[in-house]
């Protein structure tokens, strides 16, 4: 089945249109699922009056990644209901049976969110903490990218996504990955749920590297995904040059059925985003 169109004679108008005067401020790794178009609800822990287009700020990045529509919220959510609604949110059923989440509960409608082909620049104003409004000189700037994709060009497809859209969204997953490292797999790493790091361990940004226990963990988590599990949450163990989260990594394993001499590759997609892959 061919990816539904997402760049057609109507696009220009829809550009046109469109009015970016504020942004949501959204941490990592929320709001690179959103980007790729694997999360569709941005969870939050009041509602909200915002309707329309709004640009995605990449927290602590200092730029607007890309722009979404906000067509509703939802009320406060329950413990099951939360779980049960994984494939919206994309938070992990053992984060939300914590508690560490219990408070962004609310649900915030997103859709048609398009990633800008150049992060767009902004000035974050002092106590700006969840909206910010977006000076003339930056809603110019992201509405410019916008009217550049209204050129129908195929490879443009790629950067704009539809929740609904599986196909579109697989392609949208291939968008800006690089390869960091690669590591050769032995028997032990298979036996006790661990990849070695260590030959590409100064590529991870450095706040994301913590001590060799968890009351050392890193200032920063990095997320990581993979085929076939939910979303991976850690930091980095800069003793061991190893992921700290290990309870995945022996599903990760079983999934692709590594074996000892198989190569686990790992990408980056975006700062603190990776993803691993197995390669026999």
């Amino acid at each position: 089945m061919a990816p539904t169109p997402l760049i057609d004679e109507n696009w220009k108008t829809f550009v046109n249109d469109m009015r970016v005067r504020k942004g949501l401020v959204i941490d990592a790794p929320w709001i690179s699922l959103i980007l790729s178009g694997q999360k569709d609800w941005e969870m939050r822990s009041t509602g909200t009056a915002h309707r329309g287009w709004f640009g995605l700020i990449w927290k602590g990045m200092g730029s607007v990644y890309g722009v979404a529509r906000l067509t509703g919220d939802g009320g406060p959510l329950s413990t099951r209901e939360m779980v049960e609604a994984f494939e919206h949110h994309r938070i992990p059923e053992e984060m939300i049976r914590s508690g560490a989440v219990a408070k962004w509960n609310r649900p915030w409608f997103l859709a048609d969110v398009i990633r800008l082909p150049s992060p767009v620049r902004y000035k974050h104003p002092n106590g700006a903490v969840t909206w910010v409004e977006l000076c003339e000189n930056v809603s110019s700037a992201i509405e410019n990218q916008l009217a550049v994709l209204s050129q129908p060009l195929p490879e443009l497809a790629s950067v704009i996504t539809r929740p609904d859209d599986d196909e579109t969204r697989g392609r949208q997953s291939e968008f800006g990955w690089r390869q960091i490292g690669e590591s050769v797999l032995t028997q032990g790493n298979i036996d006790h749920n661990h990849i070695y790091l260590r030959e590409f361990f100064d590529r991870f940004p450095k706040d994301a590297v913590g001590g060799s226990n968890k009351a050392e963990r890193a200032a920063r988590d990095i997320s990581i995904v993979w085929g076939g599990g939910p979303l991976v949450v850690t930091d980095l163990d800069g003793s061991k040059k190893l992921f700290r989260a290990r309870a995945w990594i022996g599903s990760f394993f079983r999934y692709h059925a590594a074996r000892a001499g198989d190569r686990v590759v790992v990408d980056e997609g975006a700062p603190y985003q990776y993803r691993v892959r197995v390669q026999k």
